[in-house]
């Protein structure tokens, strides 16, 4: 097998110089991390797994790819999905060639059966349009668990940015799942704006606003955070050391609330040197310690005594 890429010294130089300046121009870096990332990931390992797309709905981005490793293996995998972010009014499942393909890639790797997630954006779907298109795509999983390989009592939703907030709504707030409840094993988020806000020193507050409307007295009751209680998914979160403003704040309240409701503190990662954009494009490097944590959780969550990564 391939092994994977090593982030080059040069990358590392740039990610410390920029990450201080990191909220000066967010979108200008998280375009320059894609960039630098998407050169790192074309030489990570592909071989061994199988990406097939399906379509769930009738708007363009309603689609997603399904990652299964073609190790002809016959035992019941984890599922994961996917949900990608872009500050509410942009971005992709395709940020670009490789990225975000290289979270499945490496969660397909380690035998657990991926889906890179597609949904509508604002302003052609406001809230809550964006959190129905991910209580779709966990209905199709289930529902295709047996042809997928995948025990359907080990599904794991995965946000970043606004893809967390999506994936919070879903997972916490009642009024955006079905009657039989969430379905979800677990919840990764990561670098979620998990709480809806239009403040000043938010870079992307006109963003925020065009998905949750301008009506700031409805934010916190939007917001996934303000909906987790003792009956919550097991949740793991993290956050880089330079995020977009509030983002690393608002995973800290996720994880506090989690806590107080829980009565144990959630598994927590603050990852030193990552900003917001190389925590998820750094996945499928050389550099595992995020990604080995989210595995871990996975094993954890299930029943460890049946589940194999690989």
């Amino acid at each position: 097998m391939t092994k994977r890429p090593e982030i080059p010294s040069d990358l590392r130089v740039l990610m410390a110089e920029i990450g201080p300046k990191w909220a000066s121009d967010t979108t200008g870096h998280v375009r320059l991390m894609v960039e630098e990332f998407s050169r790192v990931l074309k030489s990570s390992p592909k071989d061994g797994i199988q990406a097939e797309t399906v379509r769930y709905g009738t708007h363009e981005r309603q689609a997603f790819e399904v990652f299964q490793p073609a190790d002809g293996s016959s035992t019941t995998r984890p599922g994961l999905i996917f949900v990608h972010g872009g500050a509410f009014t942009e971005g992709s499942r395709h940020r670009s060639t490789e990225i975000y393909a290289n979270v499945l890639y490496y969660f397909a790797r380690h035998g657990i059966v991926g889906i890179n997630a597609g949904y509508r954006l604002a302003p052609d779907a406001r809230y809550p349009e964006a959190t129905r298109d991910i209580a779709a795509i966990v209905h199709w999983m289930r529902n295709n668990a047996a042809n997928l390989g995948v025990d359907p009592n080990r599904i794991f939703l995965m946000g970043h940015s606004a893809g967390g907030a999506h994936v919070g709504s879903y997972a916490y707030d009642r009024r955006h799942q079905p009657a039989t409840g969430h379905g979800l094993a677990g919840v990764l988020i990561v670098s979620g704006r998990v709480r809806a806000d239009a403040r000043a020193d938010n870079p992307n507050a006109k963003r925020v606003t065009e998905y949750y409307g301008p009506d700031v007295s409805t934010y916190d009751d939007v917001s996934p955070v303000s909906h987790v209680d003792s009956s919550s998914p097991p949740t793991f979160v993290a956050c880089s050391e330079f995020e977009n403003p509030l983002i690393d704040v608002y995973c800290f309240e996720l994880a506090h609330r989690l806590g107080a409701a829980k009565g144990h503190a959630p598994p927590f990662a603050w990852m030193k040197g990552h900003n917001h954009m190389s925590i998820i494009a750094h996945f499928d490097t050389a550099e595992d310690v995020l990604g080995q944590a989210c595995l871990d959780f996975i094993a954890e969550t299930c029943d460890a005594t049946s589940v194999q990564l690989a």
